[in-house]
C-alpha cells in the first residue's frame, strides 16, 4: 500500500466515522425532528473549533454476535472546541449507533474526555440521547456508568457541568445528568425516568405515556429534575451558550466582566411606585429585576418549577451575578419545600463558582399545613438557611417589602454573613405582620371588651401601633441589621456600587473534610 493510499484509507474511514449508524438511521433521526449528535456539536461551538477524539474506538463485545455488528466512533463523539473563544470539553451520544446506548469503550470515551476537562479547568457539556446501557455487555455497561458517575461527583464545584437531553435518558443513565448542574430537556423528543412506562405498570398497575412520567414538562414544573426546556434542539444549544456566558472556567477563576452600554447610575422611576400602597396586593418581582440588570437581560434558572421564588443569572455593570428572589405573584411569595431546594441548589452553585449573590426579600414567611410539615419543610428550609450561611461569595441583600419571621433571617439576612444589606422605605421586618401579632400580643384584653365596636377599634389601634413602630425599615436599621434605606429608583447603582466594594472580599470558613448538610 501506497503512502496515498494510507493517506486515502484514512480520510474514507473518517467519512464512515462521520456517518454513524448510516444515512437510513440518519434520515430516521432527522424524521423524528431531532438533530445527529455531530450536528449538534457543530451547533454548540464555534466554528471549526471542533477538535475530535477517538473516532476510531470500536466495541470489543462478541457476546450474541455483536462482533459482527461495529461501528466506528461507538455511538458516542467526543473531543473540546471553544464557545465564544472559551475552551469547552463536550460528548454527544449517537442515537443512530445502537440507539447510543452505553458500552464499555463508549464509556471510556466518555471519561477521557471528563478527565481532560478536570485538567484543563475547562466547563463540560453532555448531550445525552441514548436507550440506555448496552444490554449485549452487562455488567461492563454498568460499570462505565459507575465509571461516569464518580467523575460527576469528582468535578462537582470545580468545573462547570451542563447536561442536554435531546432524546431518551432511562435507567441508569439519568444519574449522569442528575449529578450535573444544569439540565436542558427539549419539549418534544426528550424524556427521564428511573424506569419506563411497562415496569410501572408491571409494578404499581398504573398506566402512563413516557411523556407524563418524564416529559420535559413534567420534570420542569413537578419534579425540578430539568432547569431548562426548549421548544427546538437549535433553541437549547444557544440557550446553553449563553448559560455559559454568566460561569467561570473553573473554580479558581471569576466570570470575566463584559462591557456594559447600560449607565450605572440609570434611574428607574417606575421602581418607586412598583409596591402596592396594600401590603397583601401581588406585583411581579420580575419587573423589579429587569428594571435593575444590566440592559434588561435576566436568564431565569428552574422557570416553571416552584414559581414562588425566582432565581436565574444576570449582569451589573457586565459583573455576572446570581439573583435570588420572592415572588409575591405566586403564592405571596412564601418559603415552602420547593422553593427552599431551587434557592438552595442555586445559592450553593453561585458560592462554589464566585458568583455574586443578588437577593430581593419579600417573604410573608413559610408556608404552613401538614403537607409541608410531613413533607420536611423544617429540613428543607435548613437546606436554604444553611447554604447562605456557607457561601463566602459576595452577598447583597434588597428587602423591597415584607420580610417575617424565620424566612426573614433565611434571606441573606445580615446575621447569615449578608455582606451588605439595603431595604426601601416599603420595607416591613418584623417577627411577623401586625395582625397575627396583635393577636398574640393582645389576645387577653380585645376578650375582655365586651362592646363589638370598641374591640375593633382598640385592635386596629394596636395594629396602627404595631405598624408604626416594626412594619417599617427603621427599627431594624437602628440595630445596624440595614445598612441603608435607599430610594428605589437608585438600586441599581447602589448594588453596583457594593459589588465594587466586595471586589477583594476575603471570608473563609473553618477547614473541615466537606460539611453535612441537612439532605
Amino acid at each position: 500500500m501506497t503512502f496515498e493510499d494510507k493517506i486515502q484509507l484514512l480520510l474514507d474511514s473518517r467519512a464512515k466515522a462521520r456517518l454513524g449508524g448510516g444515512q437510513s438511521r440518519i434520515d430516521a433521526q432527522h424524521a423524528k425532528g431531532k438533530l445527529t449528535a455531530r450536528e449538534r456539536i457543530e451547533l454548540l461551538l464555534d466554528e471549526g473549533s471542533f477538535e475530535e477524539f477517538d473516532m476510531f474506538v470500536r466495541h470489543r463485545c462478541t457476546d450474541f454476535e455483536m462482533q459482527k455488528q461495529t461501528f466506528l466512533s461507538d455511538g458516542v463523539i467526543t473531543g473540546y472546541g471553544t464557545i465564544d473563544g472559551r475552551l469547552v470539553y463536550v460528548f454527544s451520544q449517537d442515537f443512530t449507533v445502537f440507539g447510543g446506548s452505553l458500552s464499555e469503550t463508549f464509556a471510556k470515551k466518555i471519561c477521557k474526555v471528563m478527565d481532560m476537562a478536570m485538567k484543563a479547568g475547562a466547563p463540560l457539556i453532555g448531550i445525552n440521547d441514548s436507550g440506555g446501557a448496552r444490554i449485549q455487555e452487562g455488567v461492563q455497561s454498568l460499570a462505565g456508568y459507575a465509571e461516569i458517575f464518580q467523575r460527576n461527583i469528582m468535578a462537582s464545584g470545580v468545573i462547570p457541568q451542563i447536561s442536554a437531553i435531546f432524546g431518551p435518558c432511562a435507567g441508569g443513565a439519568v444519574y449522569s445528568p442528575a449529578l450535573t448542574d444544569f439540565i436542558m430537556m427539549s419539549k418534544e423528543n426528550s424524556y427521564m425516568f428511573v424506569t419506563g412506562p411497562k415496569v410501572v405498570k408491571t409494578v404499581t398497575n398504573e398506566d402512563v405515556t413516557d411523556d407524563k412520567l418524564g416529559g420535559a414538562m413534567v420534570h420542569a414544573s413537578k419534579s425540578g429534575v430539568t432547569h431548562f426546556v426548549c421548544e427546538t434542539e437549535q433553541e437549547g444549544l444557544a440557550m446553553i451558550r449563553k448559560l455559559l456566558s454568566y460561569l467561570p472556567q473553573n473554580n479558581l477563576e471569576e466570570v470575566a466582566p463584559m462591557v456594559c452600554t447600560d449607565p450605572i447610575d440609570r434611574l428607574d422611576d417606575d421602581l418607586n411606585t412598583i409596591i402596592p400602597d396594600n401590603p397583601n396586593k401581588p406585583y411581579d418581582v420580575k419587573e423589579v429585576i429587569n428594571a435593575l440588570v444590566d440592559n434588561g437581560e435576566f436568564l431565569e434558572v428552574h422557570r416553571y418549577f416552584a414559581q414562588n421564588l425566582v432565581v436565574g443569572f444576570a449582569r451589573f455593570n457586565g459583573i455576572s451575578v446570581g439573583i435570588v428572589a420572592n415572588q409575591p405573584a405566586v403564592f405571596a411569595g412564601v418559603l415552602d419545600i420547593n422553593a427552599s431546594r431551587k434557592g438552595a441548589r442555586f445559592v450553593r452553585f453561585c458560592d462554589a463558582f464566585n458568583i455574586p449573590l443578588i437577593t430581593l426579600v419579600d417573604v410573608p414567611g413559610f408556608l404552613p399545613g401538614t403537607t409541608q410539615e410531613y413533607g420536611g419543610i423544617i429540613i428543607h428550609g435548613a437546606k436554604f438557611l444553611f447554604a447562605y450561611g456557607e457561601a463566602t461569595v459576595p452577598k447583597i441583600t434588597i428587602t423591597l417589602r415584607k420580610s417575617y419571621g424565620g424566612a426573614h433571617c433565611v434571606m441573606s439576612s445580615k446575621q447569615l454573613r449578608g455582606d451588605i444589606n439595603y431595604a426601601w422605605p416599603s420595607a416591613e421586618i418584623a417577627v411577623m405582620g401586625a395582625s397575627g401579632a396583635i393577636e398574640v400580643l393582645y389576645a387577653r384584653q380585645a376578650k375582655e371588651i365586651s362592646d363589638p365596636e370598641e374591640r375593633a377599634k382598640f385592635i386596629a389601634d394596636k395594629v396602627k401601633e404595631y405598624e408604626n413602630k416594626f412594619a417599617n425599615p427603621y427599627n431594624a436599621a437602628q440595630y445596624g441589621y440595614i445598612d441603608d434605606v435607599i430610594e428605589p429608583r437608585n438600586t441599581r447603582f447602589r448594588i453596583i456600587r457594593a459589588l465594587q466594594s466586595l471586589a477583594t472580599k476575603k471570608d473563609m470558613n473553618p477547614l473541615k473534610k466537606h460539611d453535612n448538610i441537612p439532605l
